[in-house]
């Protein structure tokens, strides 16, 4: 008896060693050791999630007990939430009150976490505040050489966001100086540009939505940011679906599952509907396999595959300019979007079918004529675009060689032209398929 006791006990232990094969836990490390008594001391109920390292999604929460639709994952009580309501009542409080212009709630925030930072000891929130990244990989933080290889839409507004977050910083300096009497050394050495970039992108990647009555103290921006300690190691799937929001009966803020999760496996929720490009740009991080993933068409290369003596090729232009058709132009995992194929029906109209330009926006077939060179040019498109992606794929491993200290930012970059690879391979497919069809 005692024999199969015994055997039993080891494949029990095998089968428990081989479910934490996913991810490593990380509860005893003592950063997590702190932060958890820290959120016990706040009223924080210890719940069925633990700190881990998985492989594929860096640091999250592995749940120790299987969750069913329906299950409360989390509830983090009030006292653990960071909010403007946190700034005010700090040393930072008397100081926002009077000064004018006010300033925004992300302000507000974003010098509470540097302040706080630079305290270092002293800050009630170092718990969390060491638990925090030190690095994010945001468009904002990463290189000017990386910046280069991502798609061009997304290009645009990582630039955008850089000029967002240099000029909240030039625009708070006057502020920043306001708080010279809390500390021995010179503002400007506590909140220079990189603790700013910092604290924004914390902000940024991290918050819940938690809308605020207005104050007069901050400008007119909506109050809708918090942070929530341990609740924002919850990672992203774009598979899940959770319903996330403070319960005024508990004060505290909840996310319910409606999605099954077992044993030992990472707990993910989901920030939104977002494809790659959104993700990245807002979070720092690209999802593998996203639904919602799609790859962007610039007009520039809408138009490029249309002669420019087309004598109406200015009012087609300005036809799609107005019905606004020449943005959000994609292919996906379903092929080339309703939108980029309407938009080349309409720049494909021959000269007698142009007055029907209103039925092509409608979805409408014009003639046979039009619809095969719809697809013809939607294919050149597309293997266009798997030519560059390609191509940016192979300076990316290059670059990897040359520059280590850029491997993680670059590994982030390639991670998305793969998955855009993927997404122009599979429409290539349909294209060909549908081309098959109608020859």
């Amino acid at each position: 008896m005692k024999k199969s006791r015994g055997r039993t006990g080891r494949k029990r232990r095998r089968k428990h060693l081989q479910s934490f094969v996913d991810g490593a836990s990380c509860s005893n490390k003592p950063e997590y050791i702190k932060l958890k008594k820290w959120l016990k001391g706040r009223g924080f109920k210890d719940s069925n999630l633990r700190p881990a390292e998985f492989w594929d999604t860096g640091r999250g929460l592995m749940t120790t007990k299987a969750l069913q639709a329906g299950d409360l994952v989390i509830s983090l009580p009030e006292k653990c939430i960071l909010t403007t309501d946190t700034v005010l009542s700090s040393g930072l409080g008397e100081y926002i009150m009077k000064w004018k212009p006010p300033v925004s709630p992300l302000i507000a925030l974003c010098t509470f976490l540097i302040a706080e930072k630079h305290a270092g000891e002293k800050s009630p929130w170092k718990p969390y505040l060491d638990v925090l990244p030190k690095t994010y990989t945001c468009p904002v933080c990463l290189e000017h050489d990386v910046v280069s290889l991502l798609p061009e839409s997304l290009r645009k507004k990582a630039q955008e966001q850089r000029t967002t977050v240099h000029e909240l910083y030039m625009s708070s300096k006057a502020f920043f100086s306001s708080l010279q009497p809390l500390f021995a050394e010179n503002t400007e050495t506590v909140f220079n540009y990189s603790a700013l970039e910092w604290a924004w992108c914390t902000i940024n990647t991290r918050t819940i939505y938690m809308k605020h009555s207005q104050k007069e103290c901050f400008s007119l921006e909506p109050d809708v940011y918090a942070l929530a300690p341990y609740l924002d190691l919850l990672n992203h799937s774009p598979n899940v679906q959770v319903k996330a929001a403070f319960n005024e009966q508990t004060r505290s803020y909840e996310i319910w599952t409606n999605s099954q999760c077992k044993k030992y496996k990472e707990v993910f929720i989901c920030y939104g509907p977002h494809d790659n490009q959104r993700l990245l740009l807002e979070y720092g991080f690209v999802a593998m396999n996203n639904p919602h993933s799609s790859v962007y068409v610039s007009s520039d290369t809408l138009l490029k595959y249309f002669p420019p003596l087309d004598k109406q090729r200015n009012a087609k232009i300005s036809i799609l300019k107005d019905h606004d058709f020449l943005e959000n132009l994609t292919f996906g995992w379903d092929g080339p979007s309703w939108r980029l194929l309407t938009a080349l029906k309409l720049l494909s109209l021959e000269a007698d079918e142009f007055t029907s330009w209103r039925r092509t926006l409608l979805g409408d077939v014009i003639s046979a004529r039009n619809e095969q060179q719809t697809l013809t040019i939607t294919e050149k498109i597309c293997h266009f675009l798997i030519e560059e992606t390609q191509q940016v794929l192979l300076q990316i491993s290059q670059l990897k060689r040359k520059k280590e200290s850029l491997k993680k930012q670059l590994a982030l970059v390639e991670a998305l032209r793969v998955e855009d690879l993927k997404i122009l391979q599979k429409s290539a497919e349909i294209l060909c398929n549908l081309n098959m069809a109608t020859t």
